[in-house]
């Protein structure tokens, strides 16, 4: 099986050692242009506006990717912004499930490559809340632009620099918030990755970034208030079926939550063959560890990946998590590397109605057997 890579998949494949330098030539950017203050941009006025999530992405004519039509308008690029009017069923050819397509005022873009996100900008904080050393902070517009700040170390940020492409936050990640400043005319929130809490990313190295304070929604106590807290903990049961790509929440046997998943991908992606290495696990999965954002770096030059600010992560097996993914649409398709991908909006009502409870001051919570949280039952037919 062949694969096209993307820039995101140059992004990860260089992860750790930035091996895909090789494929395309390296170039420093301006990099004082890395810590120049950024405002918000002029986003579409639409009331769900799509981001397209990887270069080269087709703009069609019509819902199909059919060669013998040739249904090609222009070819789009990474975080292009489109007025996102409405879904539609295409004609998907190339084994894929996915047949949606996203339709725009100029045409179709398929429905895995664009997430859907929102333009709902904050009034943002002025200053520290009293008594308090950060908060965490969820993105609620298409992307932030970063202005970064101190040492250059992170594999997330090499890649990005290496690959001349801005350093962003996506719609629906969550960080922690540690300083306020309004020296450059408006309200910029620092982003600190600690190595010692909050997400386990950079901070220890000296690596943060500024980023317009309008970008974010400072979170509350209710934003992670339990759902059904009184629903014995032991009458709620997640249930994940790998084949169908779904996952559904139940109360004492009655299905109160459902969507669709990306569950762990059917090839290698450093050969391209058909293979179980990333499968999720099946079998009863026990919640063993929940943290609001988590930094996810790990692999090698040929599978590696390097992605910070994952969101409402809730792991159910070892490093396996539920968690939210900004990085495609690709939902009902098996493709990460063993975790179970679903949007952030639903891996935060997941990582809210599962136990155990996670407060804002506390960040995380961990659990050691016999002591577990909600229980996961992950099938799979076999032949």
């Amino acid at each position: 099986m062949t694969r096209v890579l993307s820039r995101r998949d140059f992004l990860k494949l260089s992860a750790l050692g930035l091996g895909a330098l090789a494929l395309r030539p390296y170039r420093w950017p301006d990099l004082e242009a890395l810590a120049r203050p950024r405002r918000l941009p002029q986003f579409p006025n639409s009331p769900i506006i799509g981001r397209v999530v990887d270069n080269g992405i087709d703009l069609r004519s019509r819902p199909t990717n059919d060669p013998a039509l040739n249904t090609s308008i222009r070819k789009l690029q990474a975080d292009t912004l489109v007025v996102w009017e409405r879904e539609v069923v295409g004609n998907v050819i190339g084994g894929l499930v996915n047949q949606k397509y996203v339709q725009t005022p100029e045409g179709y873009i398929y429905g895995s490559m664009v997430q859907p996100t929102r333009n709902l900008p904050n009034t943002p904080l002025t200053e520290m809340p009293a008594g308090q050393n950060g908060f965490w902070a969820e993105v609620t517009v298409p992307y932030v632009d970063l202005a970064h700040e101190g040492n250059i170390v992170s594999p997330w940020l090499l890649d990005h620099i290496a690959y001349n492409f801005p350093p962003r936050l996506y719609y629906g990640q969550v960080v922690w918030i540690d300083r306020i400043r309004t020296s450059n005319g408006f309200v910029e929130y620092r982003w600190n990755e600690d190595a010692n809490g909050r997400g386990y990313g950079y901070g220890a190295y000296g690596e943060f970034y500024w980023a317009d304070g309008a970008a974010f929604k400072v979170l509350t106590d209710e934003d992670v208030s339990m759902i059904s807290p009184e629903v014995d903990p032991n009458d709620k049961t997640i249930a994940i079926n790998l084949d169908f790509q779904t996952l559904s929440c139940y109360e004492a046997g009655r299905e109160v939550f459902f969507c669709r998943i990306a569950s762990g991908r059917v090839f290698d992606p450093a050969t391209g063959e058909v293979s179980d290495k990333y499968a999720t696990p099946t079998g009863t999965l026990l919640t063993h560890w929940k943290i609001i954002s988590k930094n996810m770096t790990a692999g090698n030059e040929s599978s590696g990946y390097s992605t910070p600010a994952v969101p409402w992560c809730t792991y159910i097996q070892g490093g396996v998590a539920i968690h939210g993914a900004h990085w495609h649409n690709a939902f009902g398709e098996p493709r990460s590397h063993g975790c179970v991908n679903v949007r952030p909006e639903d891996a935060k009502w997941i990582f809210r109605w599962t136990t155990p409870y996670v407060s804002l001051a506390a960040g995380e919570e961990r659990r050691s057997l016999p002591e577990h949280g909600t229980v996961v039952k992950s099938t799979q037919r076999t032949f």
